[in-house]
């Protein structure tokens, strides 16, 4: 009698603690732990703030030069396409092998530069470090958020806010690993965002796979345990960053806390290793009760010629795709949920809205971010306090990335309330941070952070989001990432063009009144309140601009939401297990 096929289940001697292992190792709840690991270490763009004065000072940079040098990471942390067309050909574990490359030579040779190891690079040299460097985080975001969303279609939205999440929170994890590591060293930072990210993404990069999606039971309240364990962790971190303002710590109490932050983002790998255990039982007792089912009663399903007519049609359609020129069905675009081509997705007018909107909502934030540090000097904010605005929008972005996950599906899938309409309230609430910023008072910066990091959150996940069910999934990794190019551009039109411009206009103001000149300082640097006045009601009108734009979305996209979006991913596992269920069938009718 011939063995049985890998997608059978074993014999009733087969349950070995060898095939359980083997199963956790190509099962998707460790799939799933795995990539929480690589994004909540893909977060390394955001901590700019934390060393950006160091590369200001040590390099003589003016604050057009370092906005620039921000706007450019933006542009690498934003173009995917590279990560996103590999992707369309390669295995993820690949893409993730690329990425821990670019990281760790992009950002060694910022630290080498900062370090003055090399001789000083001229400004184009900066530039192509810290892009490589940046870049890479579309690698992991390609390489482990598209195979879970193809893995777990249904709960998408959930998934999305929950690994968007992680990289939201990746900030405020690396800065106290690093403080435990280096102590306040931000030159060190650089270093520690360099290696670390790689190391984790080689890892974890041989478990990263896409597998037919099925069905489980329990499929949305494991997602709801791996929520409840991101917020207890976003929760202690607050509380030790809080801590750590109030009271002065030592190098021990540093690495006490950072031992428990890491013991907090493992929680995942206890929480899969639980679900596979029960996927092990629950497989053995289906196996052993079809096992001892000796009357043909059972087998009730015929033989599986149901999937013949569905692959003649797959076939069809490939011949008649292979005659029709690639150009002619650009225009003719599919039902919104449908799978669209990646021309199809870009040239219609819903990527249009999306563009426009993104640009606002990214553009805005990713300027205000950047220049935390700055902010707060001008402002006389210690300089110890900028790694805590770092953290602070860290944890609140992590916030937003899952509330616009979690609450967003709820309204979908509940009260039929287009997910669109989540991007729009995203681009209304950080007029508030901007105005408080253009505005100042007594701790408004603290107040600022936490409403900018929180919208930030939401505007970059609602994004993935909407892409995924607007244009479909065959075509995900490549159109997500062609998405969000409207973020660098946004950012250096507002960051290099308008932020930078007005804060050295005001700051050589400033030397003029003193009798000094340019060339009488090594670093321009604007104190007061009208430093960041002007740029930051600029970027309030620029959100609310996008606001609006993006209501235009929810009007076009509200009657596709009020239908059952995830219909045919339901069908699609169903007919998967009916499969399987097949098979087993047919095994145990072998075996007897």
């Amino acid at each position: 009698m011939a063995p049985p096929s890998a997608a059978a289940p074993p014999s009733s001697g087969g349950f070995t603690a060898g095939r359980f292992i083997m199963q956790v190792i190509n099962g998707r709840w460790l799939m799933q732990s795995g990539s929480f690991m690589i994004m909540a270490n893909a977060g390394a763009t955001y901590l700019f703030g934390v060393y950006s004065k160091e590369i200001k000072s040590t390099l003589g940079y003016d604050q057009s030069t370092l906005n620039t040098l921000g706007s450019v990471k933006d542009l690498g942390a934003n173009v995917g396409v590279l990560s996103g067309l590999l992707a369309e050909v390669t295995p993820p574990w690949f893409v993730l092998t690329v990425g821990a490359a670019m990281n760790f030579g992009g950002y060694f040779m910022v630290w080498l530069a900062v370090t003055k190891k090399i001789p000083r690079p001229a400004n184009w040299q900066m530039y192509v470090y810290i892009c490589a460097g940046a870049n890479s985080q579309n690698f992991a975001n390609t390489g482990s958020l598209v195979p879970c969303v193809k893995n777990f279609p249904e709960n998408r939205g959930r998934l999305i806010g929950l690994m968007k999440g992680y990289v939201g929170l990746s900030g405020a994890i690396f800065t106290q690993l690093y403080l435990a590591i280096y102590g306040d060293d931000a030159k060190s930072m650089i270093l520690f965002i360099g290696w670390l990210p790689a190391a984790v993404s080689l890892v974890f990069a041989p478990v990263m796979r896409i597998m037919k999606p099925s069905t489980h039971k329990n499929e949305v309240k494991v997602l709801w345990y791996y929520l409840i364990a991101a917020v207890v962790t976003a929760f202690v971190i607050m509380g030790v960053i809080i801590a750590q303002k109030c009271v002065h710590f030592s190098h021990s109490e540093y690495v006490a806390s950072a031992t428990v932050v890491c013991l907090l983002v493992s929680a995942p790998f206890f929480i899969g290793l639980r679900q596979e255990i029960a996927t092990w039982q629950s497989r053995k007792k289906e196996y052993l009760e079809s096992e001892s089912e000796s009357t043909p009663s059972s087998i009730v399903i015929q033989d599986p010629a149901k999937p013949e007519p569905e692959s003649e049609f797959v076939d069809e359609t490939k011949n008649t795709n292979k005659n029709t020129p690639w150009y002619k069905d650009i225009f003719k675009k599919p039902e919104r949920g449908e799978d669209y081509t990646i021309l199809q997705a870009l040239l219609s007018v819903d990527m249009l809205i999306i563009f426009v909107s993104t640009f606002c909502a990214l553009g805005c934030s990713l300027t205000a971010i950047d220049n935390l540090g700055q902010i707060g000097e001008s402002l006389g904010y210690p300089s110890h306090t900028v790694s805590t605005f770092v953290s602070l929008v860290s944890i609140f972005n992590f916030f937003g990335r899952v509330f616009s996950g979690f609450v967003s599906e709820k309204l979908v899938l509940e009260w039929k309330v287009p997910r669109t309409l989540m991007m729009t309230f995203s681009l209304l609430l950080p007029c508030v941070g901007d105005l408080i910023v253009a505005f100042p008072f007594k701790g408004s910066v603290y107040a600022a952070t936490l409403i900018i990091g929180f919208s930030f959150g939401i505007q970059l996940t609602i994004l993935f989001i909407i892409l995924s069910e607007l244009f479909g999934l065959k075509y995900y990794s490549t159109i997500f990432n062609c998405g969000q190019l409207a973020g660098p551009i946004g950012s250096y039109t507002l960051n290099v063009k308008t932020v930078g411009r007005l804060y050295d206009r005001e700051a050589l103001r400033q030397l003029a009144d003193r009798g000094m000149t340019r060339s009488m300082v090594r670093e321009l640097t604007c104190i007061g309140t009208e430093c960041y006045r002007v740029s930051f009601l600029i970027l309030a009108c620029v959100n609310f601009f996008g606001a609006l734009v993006s209501l235009v979305l929810v009007m076009r996209t509200r009657k596709y939401y009020k239908s059952d979006i995830y219909k045919k991913f339901r069908d699609e596992m169903e007919a998967i297990d009916t499969k399987k269920e097949v098979k087993m069938v047919h095994h145990s009718q072998s075996q007897s």
